[in-house]
């Protein structure tokens, strides 16, 4: 589901490239509004760093869309959800 950030302007229509961070799973997934996909593409056309970034993002969907459980070395699984606990638990 869409969620709308309040972007912060660096000047009229700017998109700061922390904010693309946070918004290009959305835009990647079609599940952004229109207005803000411009605005985005707009940053895009201007940020190499950003650029990059979102092949990068497109890349790893690519790569991990074909992932399935099967592929996954036994353990594997409960060695991520390990990492992952870990990790979150850190961010608290």
């Amino acid at each position: 589901m869409w969620r709308r950030f309040s972007f912060r302007r660096r000047r009229a229509d700017a998109l700061a490239c922390i904010e693309f961070v946070e918004v290009v799973t959305n835009y990647l997934e079609g599940a952004m509004p229109a207005q803000e996909a411009a605005r985005l593409e707009a940053h895009i056309g201007q940020c190499h760093g950003c650029t990059a970034y979102l092949e990068q993002m497109r890349e790893t969907a690519r790569l991990v869309g074909r992932l399935m459980v099967e592929d996954v070395p036994a353990g594997g699984r409960d060695r991520l959800l390990q990492a992952f606990r870990t990790w979150k638990a850190s961010q608290a």
